[in-house]
């Protein structure tokens, strides 16, 4: 029988609409504010595309031919969710009844974190009862994602525990590799490969880069690195280890959970989990692989849809972590997030025995053995950064025969020829001869009174100019203008030891000059500095004679100094 009854013309259209994992067409009543409040994606999109619809098979080619064992073991499918949308939980259920061998699901367990919207009562109770074996488990208080999963660990009747998001579409034959590995060796936690389901327009497409290993920096913030050559395998397909897992979706032998202590039920709402639960496999005598041939569709969300409850703190889970199993290497996270040195873990004296009882090993095994390649990316110690401060011109150049202006609308842009390439070079740097001196320098338009500044934005928010501002309260609450060109050859936002981990980042060569999650990959946040000229321009190619630079798309009013509405303008990156 179909799970979709017969449909209008115009609602079958729809339903084609997002078939094989293609962006859903969007119009302006479908980006409307309203459609994220409640989910922190687009559900009016999500609403409109078929519960079952098909995706793109994006496994490697190898993987349609690999062998598994005959004998697998069975899992519990466990799914934790807080008010999550309708069809986007439908869509997760039905995406593994459909592409998951009957035989292998013993049970999936939706644990109810004490939603509270209507449709996830009685009417989710009668829609889960045409799936035997489907079974809801409700919270009676709000737990978080942590304790949350633990519920759905503790009732799981399944060989192996398997965790997924409530907010997934799981690929062709996902589940069989990730089990195969766990019963090759019951002491493995594995991982598919998480793709993106764009949080818009509901399009599904691998991640950039695709096969990386799980990484940190030192501030705890989850990374991906490129798998050394010395971790490459011969078929590309093969499962390859990973230092810590991204944290939603995984798989783990039932028994070895909970003789690892399952999580930490210290660690309160969500965060830090993932590192708790990756150190402790790797530390205390298992494994931890990525699965190339096992894909599974996640939406990231545009933003956190619901409030996390008073008294909660990210830094304190991070901080257990830390001094439960990072032994020394802790204090390299406090010099880089003092506030963290008076937070109080709570009693960790039961997981300072667990680990004393399992024989794990220490954190400097870890890094030497597991991780010995997150330093390259992410040192314990960085270098000294090429550059900091506020950065300004060295000198001013009229608008003369060099320079011209074009009006475009109102917008004012300010071109310079040089030689057989046509470079913005609007803004120039100075930085001191002597480190010792005093570096308050900026990035300033040379034609006005302006400054880049970040306004403290988060990400994909464009720079902006503004008037350059020195000192006082107005420097810290209205404007960011000291910036810090690292070692990594990005420029962040902030002082060497305090920097945001926001890059400049440009997407093209015509596009404005955004913040963006730091990447570490160099591409679109690789930037160089030539002293010879005080040119800051992006190097994504390296330094040439047509590289491109800083420009200014657009300042209102130049001559008269007048910022206008808005701003003063935004940069752009072009040539």
């Amino acid at each position: 029988m179909p799970l979709i009854p017969a449909l209008g013309r115009q609602r079958q259209a729809d339903l084609w609409k997002g078939e094989h994992g293609k962006p859903y067409p969007l119009t302006e009543e479908y980006q409307d504010d309203s459609a994220y409040r409640e989910n922190g994606f687009n559900i009016f999109v999500s609403n409109k595309i078929a519960l079952e619809r098909s995706l793109p098979d994006i496994r490697h080619a190898n993987c349609k031919h690999k062998m598994y064992l005959e004998r697998l073991p069975n899992t519990s499918i466990i799914i934790p969710f807080h008010n999550e949308g309708w069809t986007s939980l439908l869509r997760t259920i039905h995406s593994i009844i459909n592409r998951t061998p009957e035989s292998l699901i013993e049970e999936i367990i939706l644990v109810d974190d004490f939603s509270d919207r209507e449709h996830l009562k009685e009417k989710l109770e009668d829609y889960m009862a045409r799936f035997s074996k489907v079974r809801i488990v409700r919270t009676k208080k709000r737990e978080g994602l942590i304790r949350t999963r633990l519920l759905g660990a503790s009732v799981a009747r399944g060989e192996v525990l398997t965790f997924l998001d409530s907010h997934c579409e799981v690929n062709v034959n996902w589940l069989p590799p990730l089990l195969n590995q766990i019963a090759l060796n019951h002491k493995t936690i594995v991982c598919p490969m998480i793709d993106v389901i764009d949080h818009n327009h509901f399009g599904y497409e691998a991640q950039a880069g695709d096969a990386m290993r799980g990484a940190f920096d030192w501030e705890m913030y989850y990374k991906r690195i490129p798998i050394p050559p010395e971790l490459q395998r011969a078929d590309p397909s093969d499962p390859f280890e990973s230092p810590v897992m991204a944290g939603g979706l995984f798989a783990v032998d039932r028994k070895w959970f909970w003789e690892l202590g399952g999580y930490d039920p210290g660690l309160e709402i969500w965060g830090g989990e993932q590192y708790e639960i990756s150190f402790k496999v790797w530390m205390c005598g298992g494994e931890m692989f990525d699965v190339p041939c096992s894909r599974v569709g996640h939406i990231y969300r545009k933003y956190v849809p619901y409030k996390v409850p008073s008294g909660t703190s990210l830094a304190r889970n991070l901080k257990r972590v830390a001094e439960t199993w990072m032994d020394e290497f802790a204090e390299y996270i406090y010099q880089r997030r003092p506030e963290y040195r008076h937070l109080s873990t709570g009693d960790i004296s039961a997981q300072k025995e667990l680990r004393k009882r399992l024989k794990c090993k220490d954190f400097k095994w870890f890094m030497a053995a597991v991780a010995w390649d997150v330093p390259k990316y992410y040192p314990p110690v960085e270098p000294l950064p090429a550059a900091w401060g506020e950065f300004n011109p060295m000198v001013h150049l009229p608008l003369n025969e060099n320079w011209w202006g074009e009006v475009e609308g109102g917008t004012l842009l300010l071109k310079r020829h040089l030689a057989a390439a046509l470079v913005f070079a609007a803004f120039v740097v100075q930085l001191p001869p002597s480190p010792k001196e005093s570096m308050r320098k900026l990035i300033r338009s040379l034609a006005a009174n302006l400054c880049v500044d970040s306004k403290h934005g988060a990400t994909g928010t464009e720079l902006r100019l503004d008037v350059c501002v020195k000192d006082g309260s107005e420097r810290t609450w209205s404007h960011e203008q000291l910036f810090t060109f690292g070692w990594r050859e990005d420029i962040r936002p902030g002082e060497p030891l305090h920097t945001r981990k926001f890059c400049f980042d440009a997407i093209s060569h015509s596009s404005p000059v955004t913040l963006y999650d730091c990447h570490g990959m160099k591409g679109n946040q690789l930037w160089g500095y030539r002293k010879w000229t005080w040119r800051w321009s992006r190097a994504a190619n390296r330094l040439s004679q047509e590289d491109k630079c800083f420009a200014i798309a657009s300042i209102q009013d130049m001559d008269s100094g007048s910022l206008g509405e808005g701003g003063a303008g935004v940069l752009l990156f072009e040539s």
